[in-house]
């Protein structure tokens, strides 16, 4: 069968960037075998576009226990870093906005960042990448919210207020399995200016990491579809992470979407983190929220270059395989071309208009 393009509702490749800004032309340009994405990677699986995000690292604590192997033994509940001032962030973030704008010219053509529904459009027609720049915890922005317009002429088009750890905005959830993300107190009094904001902007909300109160508090406020990039299912995975039938339900009523995230801790039912757990685990999130969802409000939401993934996907050459096994599970063709690409072109458009 021929290749279905998609479309990816999160990647941390710009965190990889960071971390190796010398080896950019390297890591961006040539094929490699480490992480899960690059360019000629990108091309050969199909990727139609997707959501790169802009995150700032937490500080290195020294003598900090070994939370990734932790996350392979559960029970656990790892601590949530600690706030991150916008003067210490607004640097980083500035730097991968830059790696993204880099990306863009060196890839000569083959990549765009989108910042309309007609950019968008025409990415799909001609067969370019299509980029969305998306900011994963709103560290770089102060709550007077004047980086917040910065950054949005710069291309910003997608914001989550957190990523776990708090911020001048609002609470997210611990890594804690098994939970429930009734975890702690909704957004702050700016985390609500910045809501409004962004709908005036047309910056869609990811309501990815957020606690259950921000949530609730975001669904009032907010004006434009729910949405939650790279989540799961917590009647399938008990984990902080997950999003309840409870909250499905309000995104479905929204006329939002979610983003299935292919990170083992957010898949498997014992929430651990080993990559040898097969199609299955997998294929329950899909199932599950699509029974809840609509088929109308469901895609993908990889987290590539973020976390660990199940052997049988490995990197971004395996959503083809996924497709495939979708087929083999009898979805069909047009409702595997909605979840892989059609619905969050028309989530996007509907959040920002023409």
């Amino acid at each position: 069968m021929a290749h279905v393009p998609f479309f990816d509702g999160h990647n941390d490749f710009l965190l990889r960037l960071l971390g190796a800004s010398d080896q950019r032309e390297t890591l961006w340009l040539e094929r490699g075998k480490e992480g899960h994405l690059d360019l000629p990677r990108m091309q050969q699986a199909g990727f139609a576009g997707g959501f790169f995000a802009i995150y700032i690292p937490s500080p290195h604590e020294e003598n900090a226990p070994d939370y990734l192997a932790m996350m392979d033994q559960p029970p656990y509940d790892l601590p949530l870093p600690a706030l991150i001032h916008a003067d210490q962030a607004q640097p980083v973030a500035i730097r991968m906005a830059g790696h993204l704008m880099w990306m863009e010219r060196a890839s000569s053509g083959a990549l765009k960042i989108c910042r309309s529904s007609a950019e968008l459009r025409s990415c799909i027609e001609t067969g370019t990448i299509a980029a969305i720049m998306h900011m994963e915890g709103a560290e770089a922005i102060g709550p007077d919210l004047d980086a917040l317009y910065a950054f949005h002429a710069m291309g910003l088009r997608s914001l989550g207020p957190v990523w776990s750890r708090p911020t001048v905005f609002g609470h997210g959830v611990p890594f804690r399995f098994p939970g429930d993300p009734d975890t702690g107190p909704g957004l702050t009094d700016a985390g609500k200016d910045l809501i409004r904001a962004c709908n005036e902007l047309r910056i869609m909300i990811d309501l990815s990491h957020l606690n259950e109160k921000c949530f609730d508090d975001v669904a009032k406020l907010s004006d434009a579809p729910l949405v939650a990039t790279h989540s799961n299912a917590h009647t399938v995975t008990p984990s902080t992470r997950n999003l309840t039938d409870r909250q499905l339900q309000m995104i479905r009523e929204s006329g939002g979407m979610v983003g299935l995230n292919y990170a083992t801790v957010f898949l498997r039912e014992d929430g651990r983190k080993s990559t040898d757990c097969g199609w299955d685990p997998v294929m329950h999130h899909l199932d599950h929220l699509i029974e809840k969802l609509g088929e109308d409000h469901v895609g993908f939401g990889s987290d590539f270059d973020g976390a660990e993934l199940p052997d049988v996907i490995g990197d971004v050459t395996g959503v083809q395989a996924l497709i495939e096994e979708m087929r083999a599970r009898q979805y069909g063709e047009a409702l595997i071309e909605k979840i892989a690409r059609g619905n969050w072109v028309a989530l996007l458009e509907r959040n920002w208009g023409e």
